[in-house]
């Protein structure tokens, strides 16, 4: 069973940095894409950013481009996601997510949330004005 577990959630002032941490568990992920999604009050699930594991290849969101990086870490199956220059409207819960891809995955799959079969809990970001 596949086990995703954020971490590295909190409170920043605008303009700051976190780093989020999702350790993943229970597969050998070589086969993955992970992503990373978020969901203010109110609001509808948004795509973040996601990254092939195997290849390495990443895809962000057009609110984010330049700001956010996802990275891996495959000795400790674990992914990141570096957010620089926050802004108050990044504030929400963030979500890790793993769907299986191979070769004929469209790119636009990793960009839907129903296309991920596993989920984190979750962790809070807040950035205050």
């Amino acid at each position: 069973q596949v086990q995703l577990v954020e971490s590295g959630g909190g409170l920043v002032q605008a303009g700051g940095s976190l780093r989020l941490s999702c350790a993943a568990s229970g597969r050998t992920f070589s086969s993955y894409a992970m992503g990373w999604f978020r969901q203010a009050p109110g609001k509808e699930r948004e795509f973040v950013a996601a990254i092939r594991w195997s290849s390495g290849y990443t895809y962000y969101g057009d609110s984010v481009k330049g700001r956010f990086t996802i990275s891996r870490d495959s000795a400790k199956t674990t992914v990141y996601l570096q957010m620089n220059s926050l802004k108050p409207e990044d504030t929400a819960v963030y979500y890790c997510a793993a769907q299986n891809v191979d070769w004929s995955t469209r790119s636009s799959a990793l960009y839907e949330y129903n296309e991920y079969k596993y989920w984190g809990q979750g962790t809070q970001v807040t950035v205050s004005s």
